[in-house]
C-alpha cells in the first residue's frame, strides 16, 4: 500500500503527510471497488499483483475521492458532474482489462 500512497500523493502533487490516513482509506476503498467490479475475491490484490491498468484505475480513482471529497464533481481542476462522471467511465474502462467474466 506504501508503493500506491506513494503514487496517489504524486498524481495529487501532495508534498506533505497530513492526509495520509485518508487517502490510505481512499485507496483501500478504490482496491475494494476494483475487486468488486473485476469479480475477484475481496482482498485479492493484497496477495496479488495488479496490472498496471489497475494500478492506474486506483491511483485516479483514490485521487478521485480525494479531490471530490463531496461527492458530487469532478474535483478541484473540473467542477462539474460531466467531469466525475468521465473518471468513473474511465476508470471502468481501465478496470474492464482484469475482469473476471464469469457467468
Amino acid at each position: 500500500m506504501a508503493d500506491l500512497l506513494d503514487k496517489v500523493k504524486k498524481n495529487l502533487i501532495l508534498e506533505h503527510n497530513q492526509d495520509d490516513i485518508l487517502l490510505q482509506s481512499f485507496i483501500a476503498a478504490a482496491t475494494a471497488y476494483a475487486e468488486k467490479y473485476q469479480h475477484v475475491a475481496d482482498g485479492f490484490y493484497a496477495e496479488n499483483t495488479m496490472s498496471a491498468t489497475t494500478e492506474q484505475a486506483i491511483i485516479m480513482l483514490s485521487s478521485h475521492f480525494y479531490e471530490s471529497r463531496d461527492g458530487s464533481t469532478g474535483g478541484f481542476f473540473a467542477d462539474s458532474v460531466p467531469a466525475g462522471q468521465q473518471v468513473w467511465d474511465t476508470v471502468n474502462m481501465l478496470l474492464r482489462l482484469d475482469r473476471e467474466w464469469k457467468v
